[in-house]
Parts: C-alpha cells; sequence; structure tokens
C-alpha cells in the first residue's frame, strides 16, 4: 500500500486501483475520479493523505478490479463517497474521543490527575453529537476494529459509553442526566487502573488470585473517583455497572431497584459491547448475535425496560451490521425502523438511485428480508 499526499493528487484524475482513507475505507473505486468535492471533505477533517495500491492516472482504464462495479466492496466505496463528509466527521471524533480517553487513563495510572472539566467536555460534545445523528458514529464502531496491541480499557469505554448515551436518549433523560450518564460510562472501568496492567490485560486465562483482584475494581474505581469529587451518581456507575438485577452480580449483590439507573444502563450497555467486540482472548459475536444474547435475558440479570431500549435504539439487527439480503445482494444496517425492530433499513450494496447514490431500502415481512449477518471478511470479497 502507497501513501499519496492529498496535495499531490490532481482534481478530477484516477487511480488504477482502490484507494482508502487509514488504510480501512475505500474512498474511490477505479471508475471513480477523484473530485475536488472529496478532496475537499477530506481537507475539512484535516486528512493529509490517502493510500492505494494502484497508481495515478490522469485518465480511466478499465482493470479486472473495476469491471465488477456492482460488487460489494465498490458500492461500500460509492456508499462512503455519498456520505463521506458525515462518515468522515463521526470517524474523527470517535478517534479523537479515544485518543483522550487512551492518555487519561495513563495520566490516572501514572500520576494520579483526572481533569473533571475536560472530561465533561469531551462528553458533552458526543451527547451533543449523537442526539443530532447517532447512526454514523455505530456504523465508524462496528467499521473500526480495536487494534490488538492497544489497551482495551479505553476503546471499550468509548464505545460503551456511546450506547449507554443512545439508549439514555431513547429513554428521554434530560441533557443534564445524559452528559452525568456519559462520564459515569466513560470512568465505569476507573478502578482497572489501579491493578496491575498485566493483570487486566492478560491474554491468558486468569488465576484464582488475579480473578479475585479484577473482582475489586468496582470499589476501587469508586473510591478513585469520589477522591476526585465526582457527583455521587457518576460514582455509583463505577461501583455498581457489574451488579446484576437477580442479585448474581458484584460487589454488593445488589437486586433490582437498589442498582442505579445509570449503572443499569451502563452494565447493559457494556455487556452488548464486550460481546460484539473482539477481544485478544475472543473473537467477536456479531451484532445481532449478541442482540440476541441480551434479549434471552437469561436469568433475568438485566432490567427489561433498558434491553428494550437498546433493541428499539438499535434495532435486532443493530446499526452498522453488514447482512446478506433475502434478494441475494449484500448491504449495510443505516437505521432503525421504529416500529418494527426486527426489519430495519439497509443500504444495499450494488443498487443505485438515479443519482449515483447507493440505494436505501425499508426491510419488511414477505418482502426484502435479512437472511443473516456478514462478517467484514464476506464484504470484502
Amino acid at each position: 500500500m502507497t501513501n499519496y499526499k492529498l496535495t499531490d493528487v490532481q482534481s478530477d484524475s484516477y487511480f488504477t486501483k482502490n484507494t482508502y482513507l487509514d488504510m480501512v475505507y475505500v474512498l474511490t473505486a477505479p471508475e471513480m475520479p477523484f473530485t475536488d468535492e472529496l478532496k475537499n471533505i477530506l481537507e475539512k477533517w484535516n486528512f493529509k493523505e490517502i493510500f492505494s495500491e494502484g497508481e495515478k492516472s490522469l485518465e480511466y482504464a478499465a482493470t479486472t478490479e473495476s469491471a465488477a462495479f456492482n460488487s460489494a466492496d465498490s458500492a461500500a466505496s460509492l456508499s462512503l463517497h455519498n456520505d463521506g463528509d458525515k462518515l468522515a466527521k463521526a470517524e474523527e471524533l470517535y478517534s479523537s474521543l479515544v485518543f483522550f480517553v487512551e492518555n487519561m487513563f495513563i495520566k490516572a495510572a501514572v500520576s494520579n490527575e483526572l481533569e473533571h472539566k475536560a472530561i465533561t467536555d469531551k462528553v458533552k460534545d458526543l451527547v451533543d453529537y449523537i442526539k443530532e445523528d447517532r447512526r454514523f458514529i455505530m456504523r465508524v464502531i462496528k467499521n473500526i476494529e480495536p487494534a490488538p496491541d492497544k489497551n482495551y480499557l479505553a476503546t471499550h469505554s468509548v464505545r460503551s459509553t456511546v450506547i449507554a448515551i443512545i439508549i439514555g436518549t431513547y429513554l428521554k433523560l434530560p441533557n443534564y442526566r445524559l452528559i452525568e450518564l456519559g462520564i459515569g460510562a466513560l470512568m465505569h472501568e476507573a478502578g482497572m487502573l489501579k491493578l496491575p496492567s498485566q493483570i487486566y490485560l492478560a491474554q491468558r486465562p486468569l488465576s484464582a488470585q488475579e480473578q479475585k483482584a479484577i473482582m475489586t475494581h468496582p470499589v476501587l474505581g469508586y473510591s478513585m473517583l469520589k477522591g476526585f469529587d465526582f457527583p455521587l451518581p457518576v460514582c455509583l456507575c463505577a461501583l455498581e455497572h457489574h451488579e446484576r438485577e437477580n442479585g448474581t452480580g458484584y460487589p454488593r449483590r445488589l437486586v433490582g431497584e437498589k442498582i442505579s439507573l445509570f449503572s443499569k444502563i451502563i452494565a447493559v450497555a457494556c455487556s452488548y459491547e464486550a460481546l460484539s467486540s473482539k477481544r485478544p482472548h475472543k473473537e467477536a459475536k456479531d451484532g445481532y448475535t449478541g442482540m440476541l444474547e441480551l434479549l434471552k435475558n437469561e436469568g433475568k440479570a438485566y432490567d427489561e425496560t433498558i434491553v428494550r431500549a437498546l433493541v428499539l435504539s438499535l434495532s435486532i439487527y443493530p446499526i452498522g451490521l453488514y447482512v446478506l439480503l433475502s434478494n441475494g445482494k449484500k448491504g449495510q444496517v443505516v437505521d432503525v425502523n421504529p416500529e418494527n425492530p426486527r426489519f430495519p433499513i439497509v443500504q444495499v450494496f450494488g443498487e443505485f438511485t438515479a443519482d449515483g447514490k447507493t440505494k436505501t431500502m425499508q426491510t419488511a415481512p414477505n418482502a426484502l428480508t435479512i437472511v443473516r449477518p456478514l462478517s467484514r471478511t464476506e464484504i470484502d470479497t
């Protein structure tokens, strides 16, 4: 893969192979000129370079790769081109938040520092964005797998926070409570920072003694946040996020109404995030399978109102999920159907509107339906 400076790419020129943003998202296929509009979008979001295995060309030359323009990969590239500015904004917001949390956790672990105002400002921005449009950040979360060599605590905390705020928005929490919920979700694993990193980052089964140490992190997190004068509802998020409705959680084996609302929300959000994200010691389940596991709610571990809010916010086939459709096409879930979470709105790869945009369709019983989820590998082949 070769990197090309954006300033060196001539307007309306072509590449002989797909171009990529950050070596993850397809920007153009060989048939698509690199337009001024696309360059302006990238420059607006401070992207300085693009990547491609192909070469620059002033004219389009048909290739074997480009002949299959209706493939899922080419359709995904056009989809990104159509939604480029919104996806770029969502990716920039997500990446900046992960970077912020990584550095915040390092400071907290090494220097015992936490900047309450900086955390609050970040969460305010995230709440405002999610209330405006949660769809694109959920697609970004689906498309970007956490790097295996990175501290998973930061990405888990950010992803769980996004999902928790989406649930809180569905429950119509007022803005100040959404901000408190977001801070609590972002800091719910703070107690882990008081443990040796070789325990919570271990890529092996933990010993009985290490498992016992891990189970102290809710109390450690509560004490840490209380010491920095965080509000009590935020401190309780750290203390109670492993409590369960049926009393099987820890550290205090609380039941039902004794668990704070924020902790109930974070329990569902971080459980769903953990189910649907890859870890060094386990493979990710697809979002649909993760959603079904939470819907089963075995032993009534989770508050059913919160689980229902998650499903109705993201659908049973959650936003961002790649899917195989009953017409044989591949697509991506891009929005929910508020009337029926089993039949979300899907962007269909390989089908286009008259103006060249990827077609978006409502799935429905006895019409276009989802056959099964697809992995990213199945989309790229």
